[in-house]
């Protein structure tokens, strides 16, 4: 009996050696297998990430019912046909001509701002306009009374009188950062009210020659012509920018938007409806920046500060003692980098205040102290 279970036994081992070798190989070949394998995070449908990336639904709904169409009209008095310009001409038709009546219509954007009916939109909008129409998003529609303007900024606020009316979180724009999701409500075009999305492209642009006091917010969101004094809001819904200007060749829209931050335009609302008007500090001063060429000739390596180029009579900066060829280099402590930094700076301090100056005369440095007084106004 044992002899015919014994070959039975001997295949029993074998089998089981072999396959231990197989298991010993499999495990020694594991680390050299695992040198070839890539381990990747699979994207997950959780509804929390969902909710705050692929839908700003909310976001819309809460902004979008504040924002209003703007309807303008100009009346312009347009002279008869040159033919009217022959004296001879004149008398037979009995006298001059009388001008042709024209009526100029244009469409811009707002944005109610207040429960009580102040609506803030782009000077350009509503400038030289005889009548001033918003119409909201629920239908109704109202004509408009002009509280003030600030061109300075390309800013101005107007009001109208209706019940209910739904107004806007105002967020802090001193907050956004470069790469947060942005969205633009508007009517571009006057198709009606749309929403485009984009990012923050960059923050502070200044330079481009659209008004004297410029801090754009610069954004990718789709901005045409409609848009303008429309909502740039980011993903809660809160106003962060009013949607003012594009850069383009062609007219339409590529990528490369502006909207004057709310940290501007709420200081700009508060004192058109406190005041009817804008004041804003000065020191009577022609500058200019502090070009390589300038800097050369003064003897600087660096271009960091403003070259007073000219200073007004019995102005605040000729009380202050500060003379032409002085290069200001702080401002309060703070460095003026540019002629710009230092328009902002001086615009920060009430007039009346003093501000302390740091600068360079003939290579030497002094410290001085100005009181700013008011700009004027333009007229």
């Amino acid at each position: 009996m044992l002899r015919k279970l014994l070959p039975y036994f001997i295949q029993g081992i074998s089998v089981s050696v072999i396959i231990g070798l197989v298991i010993a190989l499999l495990l020694w070949l594991k680390p050299f297998q695992q040198q070839n394998v890539i381990e990747l995070k699979q994207a997950t449908d959780s509804p929390a990430i969902l909710s705050k990336t692929d839908s700003y639904a909310d976001a819309i709904e809460s902004a979008s019912t504040a924002v209003v169409n703007i309807h303008t009209t100009k009346i312009i008095q347009r002279p008869q046909h040159p033919f009217f310009d022959d004296p001879a001409i004149r008398r037979f038709f009995g006298g001059s001509p009388v001008p042709r009546t024209e009526r100029q219509t244009n469409l811009g954007s707002g944005v109610i701002v207040s429960e009580q009916g102040y609506v803030i939109t782009n000077n350009h909008v509503i400038a030289g306009a005889d009548e001033i129409v918003i119409a909201l998003n629920d239908g109704r529609s109202a004509v408009a009374h002009l509280i003030g303007t600030d061109p300075d900024t390309d800013i101005a606020i107007l009001h109208i009188q209706l019940d209910k009316i739904h107004s806007i979180v105002l967020g802090d724009s001193d907050k956004i950062r470069v790469g947060d999701v942005v969205l633009a409500i508007g009517n571009p075009f006057g198709v009606g009210q749309t929403v485009t999305q984009g990012i923050v492209s960059a923050k502070g642009r200044n330079q481009l020659g659209l008004s004297t006091y410029e801090d754009f917010i610069q954004t990718d969101a789709a901005i045409n012509p409609g848009n303008s004094g429309g909502a740039l809001i980011n993903s809660r819904g809160e106003l962060i920018g009013i949607n003012t200007a594009i850069f383009s060749r062609s007219g339409g829209s590529q990528g490369i938007g502006f909207a004057i931050p709310t940290s501007l335009a709420q200081n700009v609302l508060s004192q058109l409806i406190e005041q009817g008007q804008v004041t804003r500090s000065w020191l009577g001063i022609e500058a200019q920046p502090l070009s390589p060429e300038l800097a050369e000739s003064f003897g600087l390596e660096s271009t960091q500060g403003m070259v007073i180029a000219g200073v007004l009579r019995d102005g605040p900066a000729d009380h202050a003692g500060l003379q032409p060829g002085d290069i200001i280099t702080h401002i309060n402590d703070a460095a003026v980098i540019h002629a710009r930094d230092a328009l902002k700076l001086i615009t920060q301090a009430k007039p009346g205040e003093t501000i302390d100056l740091k600068l360079l005369r003939n290579g030497q440095a002094m410290d001085l102290s100005a009181i700013v007084g008011t700009r004027p106004t333009r007229e």
